[in-house]
């Protein structure tokens, strides 16, 4: 792999001119191209996180905000006169699209994850549940759960707003760990690279104390190093982003819980190319004051 990213700087011509005074192996090299490989491949995972859990966000703001749920909680000679009503009610209401009563089945479902599967539905207190759809304008929670209680004293309007915005403004949250994940890694990068570049101008003290003596001035000294290592760093960006993007291609994310919807969409595919400019930019930076520091120290 070394061998290969200094063929690299030599067909780019980074083995010629004032570049020649940075060691092309070593250490630093090291450091630098597996720092940045590394990054920029943790660093596409932290994308498709935030990503993942931004459209896991908008579905559950978009499934459960068109979705309404009415509790019936009556005595069995008056549920299905009040399940009657309720029907009634909702088939009245603007906004309302459709109601559905669910079936001792359809209930059984629903409390399978909590009760398993053999529950007698039917020999349980379990209240009537009636599945609003909404029409995309919504209809009047206030209103609606006010004539429910003033002519079914029985039914409860339950809109999932209560517990939709918890889990909704933990989706976001979620999403700003990834956000905070990106920069932690950028800075990560920016110390690794700093600190190889500190090396790198340490280990050529002597070098750079001829160079001064036949006259090359700070300058240009400086701008070799930033220059290979910007070089060094964008390459191994490239790789890493490369391997991140495959590996997000190809892991299995159906019928995993902790990797599902872990992928990009459209045009997110597009987000980890500029990882390789983001390095580069950091790279640039960090070397560049990594130099100034030395050579001033030097002087």
């Amino acid at each position: 792999m070394r061998a290969l990213f200094a063929r690299i700087e030599a067909a780019l011509g980074f083995n010629q001119g004032a570049d020649r005074i940075v060691p092309p192996t070593g250490f630093t090299a090291s450091a630098t191209i597996f720092a940045s490989a590394a990054m920029a491949f943790l660093a596409v995972f932290a994308l498709a996180f935030s990503f993942a859990t931004a459209r896991l966000a908008q579905t559950w703001t978009s499934a459960l905000a068109q979705t309404a749920t009415v509790r019936i909680s009556a005595p069995a000679d008056q549920a299905q006169a009040q399940l009657a009503q309720v029907l009634e009610i909702l088939d009245q209401t603007p906004g309302v699209a459709s109601a559905r009563a669910l079936s001792e089945e359809d209930q059984q479902v629903l409390l399978t994850p909590w009760l398993g599967p053999d529950v007698p539905v039917d020999l349980l207190p379990v209240p009537q549940l009636v599945e609003i759809a909404q029409t995309p304008d919504g209809f009047d929670a206030a209103g609606l759960r006010l004539r429910l209680q003033g002519e079914v004293p029985g039914a409860v309007l339950d809109d999932h707003s209560q517990w939709r915005k918890p889990m909704v403004a933990s989706a976001q949250r979620m999403r700003w760990v990834g956000y905070v994940a990106l920069g932690l890694i950028t800075a990560t990068a920016a110390v690794i690279i700093s600190l190889a570049a500190h090396a790198a101008l340490a280990a050529n003290k002597q070098v750079i104390t001829t160079l001064r003596l036949v006259g090359a001035d700070d300058g240009y000294i400086k701008g070799a190093f930033v220059r290979r290592f910007t070089l060094r760093a964008v390459l191994g960006a490239v790789f890493g982003m490369l391997a991140g993007l495959l590996l997000v291609a190809f892991v299995p994310t159906k019928g995993t819980v902790v990797l599902t919807g872990l992928a990009f969409v459209g045009s997110g595919w597009l987000w980890p190319l500029l990882i390789p400019f983001i390095c580069a930019g950091v790279s640039l930076l960090a070397t560049h004051f990594a130099a100034r520091s030395v050579l001033e120290n030097l002087s």
